[in-house]
This record gives structure tokens, C-alpha cells and sequence, in this order.
């Protein structure tokens, strides 16, 4: 049994596939040459919880600030599943906005008529509900590829050489 489920029975089973996931992208601590986050555990870097001891979280700590912070925050919980499990996951690594920003415009490729506005409200949820799921989530893969290749092809300065270095596995996360 993992770890998402022995925690809490309020989780559902879409957020404890989604949150594996994202914990088997993420990974144990580390501190990559180059990325802005500072020391990161289970993707939960020292920059955005500054309070935090990231050196002693735990598994289940990071599975309940993401249940917290992001899935219900944000309400991914509204998207269908792989569609939910893919924002929350680009959620995680490029910031929730940037991620919905995809979703949205993986919407209007599959012909949905949304505002790219980086939030999910009402449109978007019942947009990607009622959208096709394979062609939404490969138009979703794409666009967050393509998110990837500008943020790489535009570095400058002290973080370029990390961001084009970071790309083969941004793009690999993208398409999982």
C-alpha cells in the first residue's frame, strides 16, 4: 500500500495516482546547479515554503501539502482523471497558472472555446470534461513541450546553461 493511502481516506483515488506520480517525477532531496527553488524535497523547494525544513520533510508531509496546496487550491479535482493527474503534475514543475495556461490552450486545440486567463473556473473544468480525452491530453503533452522549448530557447544570463540542460527531461515529463 503507498503512502498517499495509508495517510488519509479523504484522499481520493484520482489525487493518490496523480500524487505518485508526481512524487516518482520528484524524487528524494536534492539541490540542482542552477534551479531557483534552493534545496527541493519530494518537489517541495525551500523557496516556496521558506519556513519549512525541506532537509526533514517527509513523504507524507509533501503528499499532504500537495494534497492542500495544489489539488484542492486549484481545484484539479474538477478535471477528469489523466487530464487532472497531467495539470497537477505540470502544476508541480512550472507553476500552477503556467499549467492551466496549457490546459487552456490544449482546449482550444481540440476546438473548446476558453479564455486563456492561467485560472480554472467553471469553463475550463466543464470544457475538459466534456472534451475528448486522448486528443485533449495529447494536445495538453504538446503545449507543455512547447512551454518548455521557449523557457529554454529564451535563458539568459547565470540560469541558461541550466534551463537548456533541464530540457531533454522537461520534455520527457511532458510527454509521460
Amino acid at each position: 500500500m503507498d503512502d498517499a493511502t495509508e495517510l488519509s481516506p479523504s484522499y481520493s483515488p484520482e489525487f493518490i495516482a496523480a500524487v505518485n506520480r508526481v512524487l516518482e517525477d520528484e524524487g528524494g532531496t536534492e539541490r540542482a546547479a542552477g534551479d531557483p527553488g534552493g534545496q527541493t524535497r519530494y518537489g517541495i523547494s525551500a523557496r516556496e515554503y521558506p519556513n519549512l525544513d525541506i532537509a526533514h520533510l517527509t513523504r507524507a508531509d509533501a503528499i499532504a501539502i500537495y494534497h492542500r496546496d495544489y489539488w484542492r487550491r486549484y481545484g484539479f479535482d474538477a478535471l477528469p482523471g489523466p487530464i487532472a493527474a497531467k495539470v497537477f503534475d505540470l502544476a508541480v514543475n512550472i507553476g500552477p497558472g503556467h499549467a492551466i495556461g496549457c490546459l487552456q490552450r490544449a482546449l482550444r486545440a481540440t476546438g473548446h472555446r476558453v479564455t486563456e486567463d492561467d485560472a480554472l473556473g467553471p469553463i475550463t473544468s466543464a470544457a475538459a470534461r466534456a472534451a475528448v480525452p486522448f486528443a485533449l491530453l495529447a494536445a495538453l503533452r504538446s503545449e507543455a513541450a512547447g512551454y518548455y522549448r521557449v523557457i529554454a530557447a529564451l535563458a539568459r544570463g547565470p540560469r541558461a546553461n541550466a534551463d537548456r540542460e533541464f530540457l531533454t527531461g522537461w520534455l520527457n515529463r511532458a510527454y509521460e
